[in-house]
């Protein structure tokens, strides 16, 4: 069995591409970083070091990698001939994956197996929107590829923090991993991914997942910026940092439980859970790396304006995710485009019209004043006021 899987990075080693090793699949990764290609046909083997409470080391061997930007032609050919395909890209990078997956498919024999594809991004319905963007593409002759492919939406969860200088391919990760797929576009035939589990409804998985463990990471790290605390276990070791961000999850477990029926005990078992991983001292894991890019994190469908704006459409309490939108406002960091942007835009833009922008609410909303307030509250802080 072969997958090629989109991004060579600590994601997609450390997480998606273990599992596929342990279900013996061949691994083919394919990423744009040269280096990084080179580094990974180098190795014969990597090390996923797993930190914290019942972790342990995994060897992974079996893999090698391409460029896909220098050779497209080897990308679609190894697609022609694979089981599975996934992705750990990042949601804005799927529609440069779709071509290299239509081309895949186009020189697939008629007769082959379908081909698995699942994006593994931090996004609702990532499978639907690569999928949506290799029809686009294809136009008129997705009728006749349809069939060379099934494509079914996942929600997964790992901690992988930044890795330390010398770490080579080798990657350091937490114990916890959780990846839910969508059983129906399957059939009989389910992929071999040891750990994962198969559902009828993934929605209810994907939104706890990120409306609990995005919502709850991020919120730590602006939290623990807005404080001057650099690791994200240190932020969270700091009882009002706690706080807040315990108020802010039990907004969207309130919402969860309106939304998907999920029974309020074991969402509050499942934050605890999220709570501990957080706190695990053995992940190097920093406010700056969890709190990048600001405004996609603050965008419409994202685990901010998201889970607060289908509360606040439903009367429920907002507070809380209310003012960990107000300390994302306040995040800074000379390195990230994102923040850099997001506070000339601050500084630069009229307050309604920057909610409007990039929360993507309308004025009318039931949270846009709320979320207003905090703009206006942070320009006035820095002595721009914008009415």
């Amino acid at each position: 069995m072969k997958a090629v899987h989109f991004g060579a990075g600590n994601i997609g080693r450390g997480f998606v591409g273990l599992l596929l090793h342990e279900g013996g699949y061949d691994l083919v990764f394919s990423d744009v970083a040269p280096t990084l290609v080179e580094t990974i046909n180098a190795a014969s083997a990597y090390t996923v070091h797993e930190v914290g409470p019942g972790g342990g080391d995994k060897t992974v061997t079996g893999f090698r990698a391409l460029d896909s930007r220098a050779d497209p032609d080897a990308v679609a050919d190894e697609i022609a001939t694979a089981d599975v395909v996934t992705t750990a890209v990042g949601p804005n990078i799927l529609p440069f994956v779709a071509p290299h997956i239509l081309e895949g498919l186009a020189r697939r024999a008629a007769d082959a197996k379908p081909l698995q594809v699942m994006a593994c991004e931090n996004a609702i319905g990532a499978t639907d929107t690569l999928r949506a963007e290799i029809e686009k593409l294809a136009g008129d002759a997705w009728g006749d590829l349809s069939t060379r492919a099934v494509f079914a939406n996942t929600a997964v969860d790992r901690i992988v923090p930044g890795q330390p200088e010398g770490a080579g391919v080798d990657v350091t990760v937490e114990p916890f991993f959780e990846w839910a797929i969508e059983r129906g576009p399957f059939g009989d035939d389910l992929p071999n991914i040891p750990g994962a589990h198969f559902v009828d409804d993934l929605a209810p998985y994907i939104e706890r997942k990120l409306f609990t463990v995005n919502t709850g990471h991020a919120a730590t790290a602006y939290f623990g910026y807005v404080a001057g605390i650099t690791r994200i276990s240190d932020a969270l070791a700091d009882p009002g940092i706690r706080t807040e961000v315990e108020r802010a999850l039990e907004e969207t477990s309130a919402f969860l439980s309106a939304t998907h029926g999920l029974d309020a005990g074991e969402l509050a078992d499942y934050r605890a859970t999220i709570l501990d991983r957080f706190s695990n001292e053995a992940l190097p894991d920093t406010v700056q790396r969890v709190g990048r890019q600001p405004l996609r994190k603050l965008s419409r469908h994202e685990r901010f304006i998201g889970p607060a704006a289908a509360a606040a459409e439903r009367g429920l309490p907002v507070d809380g995710l209310v003012a960990a939108i107000a300390a994302a406002l306040r995040f800074e960091d000379a390195a990230d485009p994102q923040a850099v942007e997001l506070q000339e835009r601050i500084r630069t833009e009229d307050a309604a019209a920057f909610t409007t922008s990039v929360t993507g609410l309308d004025a009318e909303h039931p949270l846009f004043a709320r979320v207003l307030e905090q703009v206006a509250q942070r320009q006035t802080e820095l002595g721009v006021y914008r009415a």
